[in-house]
């Protein structure tokens, strides 16, 4: 007897020792102590021997903030499955039944729960931790229970849908929430409720269905030290999976002004309600906006409430804030009798909460709120059937301890920091107003997606191919073999590669240059808006004749200017080229030049100026320029502030256009370019002939625009509220295109920001540091021999709060530029790129037409580029590492201009 009673001894002393193995205690708070498994599976024990019952509640970390896309109500689908059965407790309602049980399960935004209150007996909690133990791992999860559920949840939706204030509640949450999924109903979306393939929701509910991300609470009349070794034994077992969870990570942005949501659907009371978006249920403002709420809508002392129902202009309000864990929202809602005025209601509501900010909560409302909620948390308290499920909500929220530490906030929360929540949240641009109006004929289009997409297009023909065109030879030896250039004697220099194009397509570029520098000197904007006036109607055709013209010949005709230079581009095809150029000469030679059409382009250019007012990327580029500008005031390259250039559009009259075109146009310089399926004689003989006398009054010169050192500068500008900053740096190189370090400085610039996210700014920026989604650097060479004036420029796009990254980054990559120079990879790389990169270019068109233009404005040939590629093709690491010495200065004499909401940033 000895023997056994030390054996049975030793048992006890082992199971207790692997008892506490597998169960640590790890905190108690105001009689709920909480223990932890080894798999992860958290235990709250709430015992009450004052009640007759046990509540077993187990929450899972899983609600529709975890659904992805085509998952909307899968975990409240998941929900109705997990009660059909396991291989241990197949016919789980009939066991619910059988023990009396008062059972339920509910999803929401941050978990899913299950619980059953019972009888308490010894026989009913073992049975009922054995269920909740064996359906968090077993359950069926088979085809047919969710053919047969489906019906059962679409039934739960569609009497959703007939309820208007659950539909307006809906609506006005999808409209209040961008990309986060408190927007999106726990119910779900029909479509994905009735289509979730099994192996989907077999997938979620392994998922999130495991000890590691469960808490399991029992509450009521029951021995602590036996439930837990029930719980060991019936858990125990259950395996922690290897996988991680990885908890959602979207935030909402916020709202950017205030959005209205109207639903007209069949029904008879109308609705009026109001959305703010409000912070997380462990964030202590929400202590202090669950006053604020109870201050506006208790009743009877509610301040909506009196300025509502009290006054009988609505039947009755009512309010609710869930405890999430991520940021929420307050959400009020009005009922309004069909015989009363909805949006009377509407503007009542809104006055009265945008006037919460002159009328601040006063000390009698804040202790009445506080005597309000204590007395709602002390009730729930009371209870410990419904505290079990009650915990679930904080549990959700990140911890159960977060409903004690609610209730202190809000006892302990000062009148100033009630109302500084109050101004901070209750603001009109965080609000979405939602109206529901009632209505015997609901009009609605449901859209229908393509349904057999195959029998749609597998007989398809199709039409009458546009061909396959030539193979064009894009060495440099083969378009100048192929091009036609000379002069007309109007004194149009012209230049044609007529080639076969598929579709016969044809790209003409018309360009005529005028006048001097002194004689452009105080035009201001009238040259560019001159240039902007040609395609707004002529005096044969109203701006609507041309539209319309252009779109039956499937042709465009881009117009643009500046000071005294016009430049015409023509995209057509061979068969409708020569009317497209009748038109475009029609524009060039009789504009109309309506007073009414430069009202509206001076309108849309300063609108389109306003925009750029706290646009970083415009106004990092605009201080550069600034900073840089060595003309004087009225030069035509003069650097104009943001207000001179809104002075100088307000300035021009109808009469300084026509005015300006009549002494300044005309073909003075012109070039001509054709390619593609282009009659090129017949084009000649038309430009001849049409511009014959198109003259202007005034000689053309270059404007001279000599290198001048860059002023080294590094100064920021704040552009409040706006997401991305810009860096935009520039330095100035004294060099010309035909300069003998062009081409190793053409590859430097590359090197260091060229390519595709390969360059060392980019690599920097971007893959290393992760600091900014564009950066990068390029060289602009001259094409002048006199002014000598090429650049290297900088730019990175990033949030503010990386400022500092991206000055030491771009300080550092340029230092270490100069300092060690480039490799022989890079070298390799680079200059492969770029050559394919010509060759790529001189393969289309419209740039290929740009080379040949310029080719003839400078007097050179393909053979010029010829020679510059072989120029680079030859270049050594010391041939490019002694350019980048020589002409790349470090940052800091660089000018570079940083826009951006730094403010905020450094405040944050």
């Amino acid at each position: 007897m000895k023997i056994k009673f030390l054996l049975s001894c030793l048992a006890a002393i082992v199971f207790s020792n692997l008892l506490m193995a597998q169960m640590t205690k790890t905190t108690s708070v105001e009689g709920i102590t909480e223990y932890q498994m080894e798999n992860g599976l958290k235990v709250l024990l709430f015992p009450d021997n004052s009640s007759q019952t046990i509540t077993v509640n187990i929450t899972y970390l899983v609600g529709s903030r975890h659904e992805g896309y085509g998952e909307k109500g899968m975990a409240h689908l998941l929900e109705h499955m997990v009660f059909k059965g396991t291989p241990n407790h197949p016919d789980i309602p009939k066991e619910l039944s059988s023990h009396g049980a008062r059972p339920n399960g509910t999803t929401w935004y941050d978990r899913t729960n299950y619980f059953e209150t019972f009888n308490a007996t010894d026989e009913n909690l073992e049975w009922a931790l054995d269920l909740e133990a064996d359906r968090m791992v077993n359950s069926y999860i088979a085809k047919e229970d969710l053919e047969s559920e489906f019906s059962v949840v679409r039934n739960e939706f569609e009497s959703g849908e007939n309820n208007p204030t659950r539909v307006l509640l809906q609506k006005v949450t999808d409209a209040a929430y961008l990309w986060h999924n408190y927007g999106n109903s726990t119910i779900g979306n029909r479509s994905d409720i009735e289509r979730v393939p099994i192996e989907n929701l077999k997938a979620f509910y392994k998922k999130f269905y495991r000890p590691d991300n469960a808490v399991l609470m029992v509450t009521g009349k029951f021995d602590e030290e036996k439930t837990l070794k029930l719980i060991e034994e019936k858990f125990g077992n259950i395996e922690k999976p290897d996988t991680h969870i990885r908890d959602s990570y979207t935030e909402e942005p916020p709202q950017d002004g205030e959005k209205f949501v109207n639903v007209s659907r069949v029904g008879d009371l109308q609705l009026v309600a109001a959305l703010y978006h409000t912070p997380a249920g462990s964030d202590i403002d929400y202590a202090a906006m669950a006053i604020v709420e109870n201050v506006l809508t208790d009743e009877p002392s509610g301040r909506l409430y009196k300025a509502l129902v009290e006054t009988q202009k609505a039947s009755s309000l009512w309010s609710f804030s869930p405890f999430t864990k991520e940021p929420g929202f307050l959400y009020i809602n009005v009922e309004v009798p069909s015989d009363k005025d909805a949006d009377e209601v509407q503007r009542i509501l809104r006055n009265t909460l945008d006037s919460l900010k002159d009328n601040p909560i006063t000390q009698e409302e804040l202790e009445r709120a506080k005597a309000n909620i204590a007395k709602q948390i002390d009730e729930i308290t009371r209870n410990s059937g419904f505290l079990g499920t009650y915990m679930s909500e904080f549990i959700g929220a990140g911890d159960w301890r977060l409903s004690f530490i609610q209730r202190d906030r809000v006892e302990e929360m000062t009148l100033d920091q009630v109302n500084a929540a109050m101004n901070k949240y209750l603001i009109p641009t965080n609000r979405t107003v939602g109206r529901f109006n009632p209505t015997k004929t609901p009009e609605r289009v449901a859209i229908a997606h393509v349904q057999n997409l195959d029998s749609l297009v597998s007989n398809y023909e199709g039409k009458e191919g546009m061909g396959t065109g030539e193979a064009f030879d894009v060495a440099y030896n083969a378009i100048q073999e192929r091009f036609q250039g000379g002069t007309l004697e109007n004194g149009v220099q012209y230049g044609f590669i007529e080639k076969n194009n598929r579709g016969n397509t044809v790209i003409v570029s018309f360009s005529g240059r005028n006048a001097t520098v002194d004689d452009l000197m105080n035009k201001g904007m009238i040259p560019s808006f001159t240039a902007n006036m040609l395609n707004k109607g002529t005096k044969t055709r109203t701006r609507q004749q041309i539209e319309d013209e252009l779109s039956k010949l499937k042709s465009s005709i881009n117009l643009r200017g500046s000071n005294g230079n016009i430049y015409a581009t023509i995209n057509s095809t061979e068969e409708n080229l020569m009317p497209t150029l009748e038109l475009m000469a029609d524009m060039l030679k009789n504009p109309a030049f309506d007073p009414a059409e430069l009202e509206k382009l001076k309108t849309e250019q300063l609108a389109q100026i306003e925009s750029y007012k706290n646009e970083p990327q415009f106004l990092a580029r605009q201080r550069a320029s600034e900073i840089n500008n060595v003309h004087p005031k009225g030069h035509p390259f003069y650097t104009m502030t943001i207000e001179e250039q809104e002075e100088a559009i307000r300035k021009v009259t109808i009469e300084d256009v026509k005015n300006f075109y009549n002494d300044y146009y005309g073909l003075g310089k012109s070039i001509l370019i054709g390619i593609g399926n282009v009659k090129s004689e017949e084009v000649k003989a038309f430009i001849e002939k049409e511009f014959g006398d198109f003259e202007s009054n005034y000689e053309y010169a270059v404007i001279p625009d000599p290198y001048t050192p860059t002023k080294a500068a590094n100064e920021d500008i704040l552009t409040p509220d706006k997401k991305n900053a810009m860096t935009w740096g520039t330095l100035g190189i004294e060099m010309s295109q035909y300069d003998e370090d062009y081409a190793a400085m053409n590859i430097a610039g590359t090197i260091l920001g060229g390519g595709f996210l390969n360059s060392r700014i980019a690599d920097r920026l971007r893959q290393k540091d992760g600091v900014s989604y564009g950066a990068g650097a390029w060289f602009n060479g001259d094409g002048s021999k006199n002014d000598r004036n090429s650049s290297l420029n900088i730019y990175a796009i990033y949030a503010p709060e990386n400022y500092g990254k991206v000055q030491l980054g771009l300080k550092e990559e340029i230092d270490r530029f100069i300092k060690d120079g480039i490799t022989e990879e890079e070298l390799t790389d680079a200059v492969n790129g770029w050559i394919q990169a010509q060759s790529v270019s001189r393969a289309k068109d419209n740039e290929l037409s740009s080379v040949l233009n310029n080719n003839i404005f400078y007097g050179r040939d393909m053979d010029f580029h010829k020679k510059l590629e072989e120029k680079v093709a030859e270049l050594t690491v010391a041939d490019v590492n002694a350019a980048i010495k020589k002409y790349i200065l470090p940052y800091e004499k660089w000018t570079v201009v940083n826009a951006g909401d730094f403010q905020k940033s450094e405040s944050k």
